[in-house]
């Protein structure tokens, strides 16, 4: 809990991560284009939805980015994981 696994993803690796059900999960694009596909066990249901701040000191990602991301709407409001939703 609070630890982090980053892996990178590719056309040339052609590998796949698999993140257990309740897990936060999160990517950066390292390219220009890229596609990314999930496959749920259930049908999306944005009640349920949490999210983790990107920078939270916290977990201390290293994002290999060159200046700020480009957040979409909600992860701009991701909170730190110590006053994040916890299910056990």
């Amino acid at each position: 809990f609070g630890q982090h696994v980053a892996v990178e993803l590719s056309a040339e690796n052609k590998r796949m991560l698999w993140v257990p059900e309740g897990f936060a999960h999160g990517f950066v694009v390292l390219s220009d284009t890229a596609e990314f596909l999930y496959k749920t066990t259930d049908y999306y249901a944005p009640e349920h939805e949490r999210c983790i701040a990107w920078n939270d000191p916290a977990i201390a990602i290293q994002w290999p980015l060159d200046g700020e991301p480009a957040l979409s709407a909600k992860d701009q409001q991701g909170k730190a994981l110590a006053e994040a939703e916890c299910f056990t």
